[in-house]
């Protein structure tokens, strides 16, 4: 049953108050004037009419104008008028007041399908699905014809099997081909797995609209079918900012990043002013860039954000994406300083900031943010604990993380996913209790995955346990699970006793098996322009001078002390062919490029998208100390900023 809202009197009140005149002439305080009633809704003039109350429902501003809108309707006795009543359905839902929507909606006479899909709609716009379902079958249940406008709200809250039998009635209404019935049914059955339907339903529309062919192409990259999606876009002759954001944000969710700046580019330069990027787009663009590590270009979209022209919201979203773009281009001190200027921080910015000091190797930080985090009120989430505890590993703090991995599930009620036993057999494997971590896998309530396995191989190699590493390998080939890095981690613990037997065997068997080893390769920009190099590089246009810094440097590190780690060369070579191996690696190049690019003292960057080996970590502490650089490293596992001769990962990595 509704409750109607309270009943309001409107007082006039003058403009202005008159001073208090003094009796006499002697001096007497002067009262100040009494405040003014602050601003709202102009005094309302009963009987109200219909059409009057529209108009004002109309433009309603605040939920207590609403409620005095509503009062004065009620003693006009015109609240269950068909356009009062449906004006003020509309206004509780666009407050978010759906209880009172529905309460209104039951004390309606006969209300009609208008009534109800527009009910259905706030209803699944708001999240509330049950609740908009619910309200459909209500529907049908009174005789009251779907139109499709209420298809499509429904069709937005159904999982699957449900909106396969909503898609049949439509059929059966003659509503399925209705555009919005289309563009819904699209979006179901993506969200449901269900390409080929969707497809379907897409090929056979009489008419592609562009909400429609948005659709598709969203379908499409949702799941990685990036050519395709490429394929409807390129074809459109008209295209709005939403379609733009489908096809960056496909290129960004599936690791091209290149794809997703060219295209943002491309709809800066062809957008013109009625195509615009918004919020979500700038939000995909920062992903991209985030895993490219492009600093300069992080910067330049910064910038475009704070500039009013562009119109681009800052809110928490935004500021979020900013921190991680900092963090993950390398430099911690932008995202803190965003990270300050976030508004209502929700979890997920507390998130990025504790993930961005973990990576940084600030593990105390890390900790000192997560203990903020609860102090303001917040539940951390399972991602709050993955950031904790790989602060924990790369800092080796054993025992605060066991403490904080108990937690998780005896203080907060979070069961630990795969990602936290990677974290704690990481953390485990790093501090050398290899056997430990070998016994949580063992015993995870979960069945582990192959990069946890891995990640176990690799604290087997680094603390030479050759036996369980051998007995893992033998697993994970047997189990066809292996993958580059089981095959490349068994050859380094037998490259390192000097079996090249062994070696020789397991390379056999890679290549039997069909496995490609992935090739590592070192990013550095210079002047908002990415240069990439793999192991013994030569198609660089400088790489006669890239090389010979590469001498030059050679006998500096020797002066300083510097022997070749020639035992994590994976061939049984002589000596000299070792060093020359090890002494191409695409981070000593990328190294050695930036040297000769940038002015004495400036910082190099480079991402590297494997785990840097330590030959080159070792290289790069001395080339930090020998030419006085910062020298900045994003490895697949974190960062390390050498400066003068000292690694910020304190050689624990």
């Amino acid at each position: 049953m509704l409750v109607s809202p309270p009943y309001s009197t409107i007082v006039e009140l003058p403009k202005a108050y008159p001073r208090r005149t003094p009796m006499s002439s002697s001096p007497t305080p002067v009262a100040p004037p009494l405040p003014l009633p602050p601003r709202g809704p102009p005094p309302l003039s009963l009987p109200l009419t219909p059409s009057a109350a529209a108009a004002l429902l109309d433009s309603c501003s605040s939920p207590r104008h609403l409620l005095q809108l509503h009062a004065a309707a009620l003693r006009s006795r015109i609240h269950l008028h068909p356009i009062v009543n449906f004006k003020l359905q509309r206004a509780y839902s666009s407050f978010s007041r759906h209880d009172a929507l529905l309460s209104l909606l039951r004390l309606t006479p006969s209300p009609n399908v208008f009534f109800f899909s527009s009910a259905i709609s706030s209803l699944s716009s708001a999240g509330l699905h049950r609740d908009s379902l619910h309200l459909f079958a209500q529907m049908l249940s009174l005789s009251v014809g779907p139109n499709a406008f209420s298809f499509s709200s429904a069709l937005r809250s159904c999982p699957l099997p449900l909106g396969r039998a909503l898609h049949s009635h439509s059929s059966k209404l003659s509503l399925s081909s209705d555009p919005y019935v289309t563009t819904s049914l699209i979006d179901m059955y993506s969200r449901g797995g269900d390409i080929a339907s969707a497809a379907k339903v897409f090929d056979s529309a009489p008419v592609k609209s562009l909400v429609s062919t948005t659709a598709m192409i969203t379908c499409f990259a949702r799941i990685g079918e990036l050519e395709n999606a490429r394929k409807l876009f390129d074809e459109m002759g008209e295209r709005d900012s939403i379609c733009w954001n489908a096809m960056i944000d496909g290129y960004a969710q599936h690791g091209r990043p290149n794809d997703a700046l060219a295209l943002f580019r491309r709809m800066l330069k062809f957008g013109g002013n009625s195509v615009r990027p918004t919020e979500v787009t700038v939000v995909s663009v920062l992903s991209a860039v985030a895993q490219l590590g492009t600093l300069e270009t992080g910067k330049w979209l910064h910038s475009y954000v704070e500039d009013r022209r562009n119109r681009v919201r800052f809110g928490v979203r935004m500021g979020t994406a900013l921190v991680d773009m900092y963090s993950k281009c390398g430099s911690l001190e932008d995202a803190c300083a965003v990270f300050e200027k976030i508004v209502d921080k929700d979890v997920v910015a507390w998130n990025s900031m504790i993930g961005g000091y973990a990576m940084h190797g600030h593990s105390r930080q890390a900790l000192e943010v997560f203990d903020m985090l609860k102090s303001t009120g917040l539940l951390p989430t399972d991602i709050t604990f993955i950031g904790v505890l790989n602060a924990c590993s790369h800092a080796g703090l054993v025992s605060e993380g066991r403490e904080f991995f108990r937690a998780m599930e005896d203080d907060y009620g979070i069961q630990p996913k795969i990602e936290h036993y990677g974290c704690m057999v990481d953390l485990l494997g790093r501090a050398g209790l290899v056997e430990e971590a070998y016994q949580l896998v063992r015993n995870m309530r979960i069945k582990p995955d192959v990069v946890l396995w891995v990640s176990l191989l690799a604290a087997c190699r680094l603390h030479k346990k050759m036996v369980l590493g051998e007995k893992i390998a033998d697993f994970l080939v047997s189990s066809g699970q292996a993958n580059s890095g089981t095959y490349i981690l068994l050859s380094n613990i037998y490259a390192a006793a000097g079996n090249w037997e062994e070696v020789n065997r397991v390379r056999a068997l890679m290549k039997g098996n069909g496995v490609q080893k992935e090739p590592g390769c070192s990013l550095i920009e210079l002047d908002y322009r990415s240069y990439e190099f793999v192991v013994g590089d030569l198609s660089h246009p400088k790489s006669k001078e890239i090389y010979a810094m590469l001498e030059e440097l050679k006998g500096l590190l020797k002066a300083h002390g510097y022997v070749p780690q020639t035992e994590l060369v994976l061939h049984d070579l002589e000596e000299a062919e070792k060093e020359r191996a090890i002494g191409v690696h695409s981070e000593k190049l990328a190294i050695a490029f930036g040297l000769i690019s940038t002015q004495p003292g400036t910082t190099i960057k480079i991402v590297k998208n494997l785990r840097v080996c330590t030959d080159c970590h070792t290289v790069s502490k001395l080339i930090s100390k020998i030419t006085r650089r910062k020298i900045i490293v994003r490895d697949r596992n974190r960062f390390h900023h050498f400066v003068d001769g000292s690694c910020s990962c304190g050689d624990y990595w």
